[in-house]
């Protein structure tokens, strides 16, 4: 048995974009929901979102089998959790916070075996079906995405610097956080976000990194897309139920005489 190609990752190096959608539910019921849509990736969110391990457990079961490409953001990058994670058969992950070339890095050798990184080796695990998969050792670090969030006005400045950290797959810009650095709370979409963004944006994919974001607006995320960002979630499961039980309530209420 071989290791499953991974699509998202393949898709990144063929210069192909990809649709995604944030997973914050922490249910796999819901994911399951969402998974027969049709996304190209689905981000599981463990740092805003009450997932831990065996939460998330079920909802990477219900993506398992549809063409979507689960990418899972832990609450930290902390190499125990990266560890835990892969063991699991992530396929890919969105490091939050990473604030330096030396936290890139360390994300990066968390994700590698020695003498590449400091990974620690299990030999019977669900990423490699329980020993099943022949070539796991050899072939996971080429199937796995490794993405890194910039949070700051900082890391944004410094953007493309991180062109020249080796193994890193793409990199995210989270507007919210970065807005709140500037001083613009709550409004992820304020223009003077994304002046600061869409140069930093622009300078790593003339190095040839893909990048990615997450834009509550579809309007706006295909703007993005068509800009040349390579990854863009375009809202959220909790977000989509919200709006959509308003919205419901509203036309309902609205209609009575």
């Amino acid at each position: 048995m071989k290791l499953k190609e991974n699509k998202f990752l393949t898709a990144l190096r063929a210069g192909r974009q990809q649709v995604g959608i944030w997973v914050s539910l922490s249910s796999a019921y819901a994911a399951e929901a969402v998974a027969p849509a049709g996304y190209d990736w689905a981000l599981l969110d463990m740092e805003h979102s009450p997932n831990e391990l065996a939460s998330l457990l079920g909802q990477l079961q219900a993506f398992a089998d549809s063409d979507t490409t689960a990418i899972v953001r832990p609450d930290w990058n902390d190499p125990v959790k990266i560890k835990r994670l892969l063991d699991m058969g992530v396929p890919g992950l969105l490091l939050p916070m990473v604030e330096s070339i030396e936290e890139a890095e360390a994300a990066v050798a968390a994700t590698r075996y020695p003498p590449n990184g400091i990974r620690g080796v299990a030999g019977t695990m669900r990423a490699n079906r329980f020993g099943r998969v022949s070539d796991y050792f050899t072939e996971v670090e080429n199937q796995t995405a490794v993405l890194i969030q910039l949070e700051s006005v900082q890391a944004v400045e410094n953007a493309a610097s991180y062109a020249a950290v080796q193994g890193i797959s793409g990199v995210f810009f989270g507007p919210a956080d970065i807005g709140a650095d500037m001083g613009i709370l709550g409004d992820p979409m304020h223009p003077d976000i994304w002046t600061l963004i869409r140069p930093a944006a622009r300078a790593l994919m003339d190095r040839g990194i893909p990048v990615g974001t997450l834009v509550s607006d579809p309007d706006f995320a295909t703007e993005l897309l068509n800009e040349g960002f390579s990854f863009v979630a375009c809202g959220s499961d909790a977000g989509l139920l919200a709006k959509g039980s308003d919205a419901l309530l509203a036309r309902v209420r609205g209609g009575l005489k």
